[in-house]
């Protein structure tokens, strides 16, 4: 199966691009902390939302495109692939 796109996602991750050129301006300015803050808390939000669209997409295809098929190797490849990942994903710092 071939990758899925996620062009779809670039408009997002433009945008998200902008607002982090605008939390540098806002830190050169020396603007207040909570502002700042707030800025990066939304541009988190805005990345963890692009996140959960291109996994929903990996799940929904290459996942299930697996799943569906023949060879159990596979399947078993993308189930580890998937628990990898809620393993990764759930790593606090």
């Amino acid at each position: 199966m071939r990758n899925p796109s996620h062009e779809d996602q670039l408009v997002a991750l433009k945008r998200i691009e902008g607002q982090i050129q605008g939390v540098q301006k806002m830190i050169k300015e020396r603007r207040y902390c909570v502002d700042i803050l707030t800025q990066l808390h939304a541009i988190v939000g805005a990345i963890l939302r692009v996140e959960n669209k291109i996994l929903r997409r990996h799940l929904e295809g290459c996942v299930t495109h697996a799943l569906k098929g023949k060879s159990e190797a596979e399947k078993q490849e993308k189930i580890d692939e998937v628990i990898d990942l809620i393993m990764k994903f759930r790593k606090t710092t």
